[in-house]
């Protein structure tokens, strides 16, 4: 789903080595040393049987076996050291991909452009910084290095399979080429399934972020068991699609213990025969076959690592859409911010001319041929039914948006001159619906301050008539809000929104119907702040009510 909602998705799109190698560029050094401990351990692995082999010579010549069993402990204890410091360095390794990427994608993310972000599934967004992440990280830990330390160690003990028989050496490498060839045409789908599966459960968790968001209304609807057959549908098809995918990696897994199986009962039948005839020896009949057990580490370590790699391939490309979603920046035609000296009341702080938009290229107008202007004090309200584009018009403001024709200018200067973050920080927003964020109080007011004193706070509360709640909190400005805003009623959201608005100081305030659940009388004490705000800067008030409008310079 998420790839229909953006023009720069493709709905085939795949991972690939290009994409994935800048998330493991910066930890190459680490990659490195884990690859030679692994080295390490897998050298101390190959020595081993050799050393088994001289044990059992000497006992064969009745000679003492002190040393060589010294040396196959040392081994033994080499290689574990070096296993655990290598799965430490992995571990890190792969925390630390993790991490770079999520806060890479969040940092992208929160910066996707409102015609972008409104069309995309917010619960998808969500699996694509947590759960494709974290399997991004298996790469690190897994994929790159199970399959150079794989590789190298194969070629080892091929090579001292070598020095022991060539010929079961041949026999060996005749099963592994033939099971091997069979099982990398399976890798492809791995991926695929992958991709399919990362796919189902960002649907899943888009379905579960709109239940849950929606969980009063969806409970006083009755319409729980409706939605529990929706997300259950979601489930379900994440739970096919994870399936798929166990049953290739089983596959490829599988093939690991076939093939030393297979090469076992070949190896073991040939050797029978060499002993049998005098061309081999028993001792090295034992030891070729101690390296073809060892050998099931490093074709169990290339196995895994091509699955881990299919799956990192799916990862990546999930997060490369989401990387390549347009941002906002703050680059500007202009680098020349507005005016900000004082002007008197009467001239304008925002003037709009001739301004059209409509949210898609083909979709109805909202907005034709608007034109106003705003002083630079006073109260100005604007006025129209459901659906005239007043809330349109204050996101173009906000330069959520920017006009299809037609130029919006804050003190004289077109606002696409003008960088987002200067525009925001001359206006003080409050929304509609007065949303509340997760957090305290606090938290909550210095948003669009975090640097204000608490003598500001003050000031913002008294004026946004809050000083009564924050008292009857039980910690005060320290206290939790809930998720949303749950713990608090529609008209203190309002007032809290008003306070944090107010709180920035900005020379423009947008109230988009800010009264609309206030009773009479709170209604009446914030229209007096108001008014008192107007006196300072220019106030533009979204209304239906007509107390709210007569009080206006200009409607």
């Amino acid at each position: 789903g998420f790839a229909r909602h953006s023009a720069v998705m493709e709905d085939d799109s795949q991972g690939s080595l290009k994409q994935l190698l800048p998330y493991l560029r910066p930890h190459r050094r680490s990659l490195a040393a884990a690859l030679v401990l692994g080295l390490v351990a897998a050298a101390a692995g190959l020595v081993q049987p050799l050393a088994a082999r001289s044990v059992l010579e000497r006992v064969g010549a009745d000679e003492s076996t002190g040393e060589p069993l010294l040396w196959l402990g040392l081994l033994v204890v080499v290689g574990a050291l070096a296993g655990v410091a290598q799965y430490y360095l992995l571990d890190r390794t792969s925390e630390r991909v993790v991490f770079g990427a999520r806060r890479r994608l969040t940092a992208h993310v929160i910066r996707v452009r409102m015609p972008v972000f409104d069309r995309l599934d917010s619960g998808d967004l969500v699996t694509r910084v947590t759960s494709d992440t974290t399997l991004l990280g298996s790469v690190a830990s897994a994929a790159f290095i199970n399959l150079a330390t794989g590789s190298v160690t194969l070629v080892g003990t091929l090579a001292f399979m070598a020095v022991v028989s060539p010929a079961l050496l041949g026999v060996t490498v005749g099963v592994l080429v033939l099971i091997g060839g069979a099982t990398a045409t399976v890798l492809p789908r791995i991926m695929r399934a992958n991709l399919a599966q990362q796919e189902a459960i960002g649907s899943l968790g888009g379905t579960l972020s709109r239940l849950l968001g929606g969980l009063r209304t969806v409970r006083a609807s009755g319409a729980e068991e409706r939605e529990l057959l929706v997300a259950g549908a979601m489930l379900d098809d994440a739970y096919t699609r994870g399936l798929r995918v166990a049953r290739y990696s089983a596959i490829v897994n599988s093939a690991t213990g076939l093939t030393i199986n297979v090469a076992f009962l070949a190896v073991l039948g040939t050797g029978g025969a060499l002993v049998a005839g005098g061309h081999l020896s028993t001792p090295d009949l034992i030891a070729f076959l101690l390296y073809l057990f060892f050998l099931i580490g490093p074709v169990a370590e290339i196995a895994s690592g091509a699955t881990a790699l299919q799956g990192g391939l799916a990862a990546v490309a999930r997060i490369e859409e989401a990387l390549a979603l347009p941002i906002e920046t703050d680059d500007a035609d202009s680098a020349e911010p507005p005016a900000t000296a004082p002007r008197s009341a009467a001239q304008p702080i925002i003037e709009v001319d001739d301004v059209h938009f409509a949210y898609t290229d083909d979709g109805p107008p909202i907005l034709s041929g608007v034109t106003f202007s705003v002083p630079a004090r006073g109260l100005t309200a604007i006025v129209g039914p459901s659906g005239a584009g007043k809330t349109t018009l204050f996101a173009l403001l906000e330069r959520f948006y920017d006009p299809g024709a037609g130029t919006i200018r804050l003190r004289g200067t077109p606002l696409g001159a003008v960088p987002r973050s200067v525009v925001r920080g001359r206006l003080g927003y409050v929304e509609q619906d007065a949303p509340v964020l997760r957090g305290t109080l606090r938290d909550n007011l210095v948003l669009a301050a975090p640097d204000a004193t608490d003598e500001a706070i003050g000031q913002a509360l008294t004026a946004a008539r809050l000083d009564d709640l924050v008292a009857e909190l039980p910690d005060g400005l320290e206290t939790l809000v809930g998720s949303g805003g749950s713990t608090l009623s529609g008209g203190e959201r309002q007032r809290i929104a008003i306070a944090r608005a107010l709180l920035r100081k900005p020379d423009v305030l947008l109230l988009d119907e800010a009264t609309s659940q206030l009773d009479a009388a709170n209604e009446a004490a914030l229209r007096e702040t108001v008014e008192l705000a107007a006196r300072e800067r220019a106030v533009i008030a979204i209304a239906h009510r007509l107390s709210t409008v007569v009080g206006a310079e200009q409607i």
